[in-house]
C-alpha cells in the first residue's frame, strides 16, 4: 500500500472537524459551537465533543469517522470504531516504532541524551535568568519547576523570527508550529513537547519578588546531531583504461543550514563515527596502444589496489620487563610496472591499518635469589695446631 503523504501543520484536526459539523444540529434545543475530547482513556473512537463556553460533554457520535488518530500523540487510528494499531511506517498493524530521535526504526544514534538542571539566584538582584536552551528539532522534552518562580519561553528560528510565551495556566499552547503542555501543580509545575522543535527555544525563569526562595529547575530532552557525516559519491578513477579502483569520502554536514562544513565541527560529537570509504575497481578495459590493444599480462589484469606496507620492527625498548617496539606502516600503491610508490593514506583505509606499536619482553627480568644459609661447621683446635 502506497503511504498518504502527512498532513501540514496547519491542517485543522481530524476529530475537532467531525465535532464542529454539529455546529449547526440543535441539541437539546440550542445550537453549540463543539470542541474535540482527545485521549478518552475508555473509548478513544467515541466522537465526544465539549460545548464551548458551557462544559456540556456529550457524546456526538458512538464512533469517529475511519483514519481518525485514537490519541494525539499517536499514529494508531480508528478503524469500525476500534483502535488499530499504526507503525511509525503508516503501516496498518505494523509494528515499526519511531526511537527517540523520530527515526521509524532508528538505532538512536542521530541525537544525544541531555539532562540537567538550574537553581535560581533571587539574591544577584536579577528579575529573570536563562535556564537552558534547547536547540530546533528536539524531541521529548520534560521541564520540572518547584518554587516560586514563572516560566517562560522565548523561540528563534532559522530565518531569525522571534516569538515568546508565557506560561502561567495549565493547559496547551502553541508556539513555532510546536504543541507545549504545560500543567501547574500546588508543588511544581510540568512543561512537556513531544516534539520535534520547530524553533530553537530558549527558556527563562522570572524571580519572584518578595524575599521568595529559589526555585529548581530540572530538565531533560533528546538534541539532535546536527553535524553528521554523509557518505560522498565515488571519486573519479585512478585511470582512465586498464584497470583502477575508486574511492568514496565522507563529509561533514550540517543539517539546519544543508551545508558542508569543516570535519571538526563532526569530530565534536563522540557518538559520530565516520563512515570508512568504499573501494570498488573501474575502468577495467585495456588501454590502446599505438599497434592496437596492449598486451594484458595475467598478473597485470588489473591495477592493483592501494596497501598498507610495513617496516621492520625496531629492537624492543626493554630487554625484560615489558616494552615497546616500533614500526613504520604507510600507504603504497603499485603502477602496471611493479613500481611501487608511497600515497595518501585515505586510499588505503578500505582496510584497517597495521598496528604501528605493540608490547615486547614482558617476560619477567632475572633477579637475584638468596637461599638459605648452610649449616654451621665446627672448626677444631686439632686442625689449627699445625698451623700456628
Amino acid at each position: 500500500m502506497e503511504r498518504s503523504p502527512d498532513c501540514p501543520p496547519e491542517a485543522a484536526d481530524f476529530r475537532a472537524q467531525q465535532c464542529s459539523a454539529h455546529a449547526d444540529v440543535r441539541h437539546q434545543g440550542q445550537y453549540h459551537e463543539w470542541l474535540p475530547v482527545d485521549n478518552d482513556p475508555d473509548n478513544p473512537c467515541a466522537l465526544k465533543c465539549l460545548a464551548q463556553g458551557s462544559g456540556l460533554l456529550v457524546e456526538l457520535a458512538p464512533k469517529v469517522l475511519d483514519g481518525t488518530r485514537c490519541y494525539t500523540e499517536s499514529l494508531d487510528m480508528c478503524i469500525s470504531g476500534a483502535c488499530q494499531i499504526v507503525g511509525c511506517d503508516h503501516e496498518l498493524g505494523s509494528a515499526a516504532k519511531e526511537d527517540n530521535c523520530g527515526v521509524c526504526n532508528g538505532d538512536g544514534s542521530s541525537c544525544r541524551l541531555v539532562r540537567g538542571h538550574y537553581k535560581s539566584q533571587h539574591a544577584s538582584g536579577k528579575t529573570e535568568d536563562t535556564v537552558v536552551v534547547i536547540p530546533y528539532r528536539s524531541r521529548h522534552v520534560r521541564l520540572v519547576l518547584k518554587g516560586p518562580d514563572s516560566l517562560y519561553i522565548e523561540s528563534k528560528t532559522l530565518q531569525g523570527v522571534k516569538g515568546e510565551l508565557s506560561l502561567e495556566v495549565s493547559g496547551q499552547q502553541r508556539l513555532e508550529n510546536t504543541t507545549l503542555d504545560y500543567q501547574k501543580h500546588p508543588d511544581k509545575a510540568v512543561m512537556r513537547i513531544a516534539g520535534p522543535l520547530g524553533a530553537d527555544f530558549t527558556v527563562k525563569v522570572q524571580y519572584a519578588g518578595g524575599g521568595a526562595a529559589d526555585s529548581v529547575v530540572q530538565y531533560i530532552f533528546y538534541q539532535p546531531i546536527v553535524h553528521r557525516w554523509r557518505e560522498t559519491d565515488f571519486f573519479p578513477c585512478s585511470v582512465t583504461c586498464g584497470g583502477g579502483y575508486q574511492l568514496t569520502s565522507a563529509e561533514c554536514f550540517d543539517l539546519r543550514s544543508e551545508r558542508v562544513v569543516v570535519d571538526q565541527y563532526c569530530h565534536y560529537y563522540p557518538e559520530n563515527v565516520k563512515p570508512k570509504p568504499k573501494l570498488r575497481e573501474c575502468n577495467m578495459d585495456p588501454c590502446m596502444a599505438s599497434d592496437g590493444y596492449k598486451q594484458i599480462m595475467p598478473y597485470d589484469l588489473y591495477h592493483p589496489l592501494p596497501r598498507w606496507e610495513s617496516s621492520p620492527w625496531t629492537a624492543c625498548s626493554a630487554s625484560c620487563g615489558g616494552g615497546l617496539q616500533s614500526r613504520a606502516v604507510s600507504c603504497v600503491e603499485e603502477d602496471l610496472q611493479g613500481v611501487v610508490t608511497a600515497t595518501e593514506e585515505w586510499k588505503c583505509l578500505y582496510v584497517p591499518k597495521a598496528a604501528v606499536m605493540q608490547p615486547c619482553n614482558a617476560f619477567h627480568c632475572p633477579t637475584w635469589l638468596a637461599q638459605d644459609w648452610s649449616p654451621v661447621r665446627p672448626l677444631y683446635w686439632e686442625h689449627w695446631e699445625g698451623v700456628l
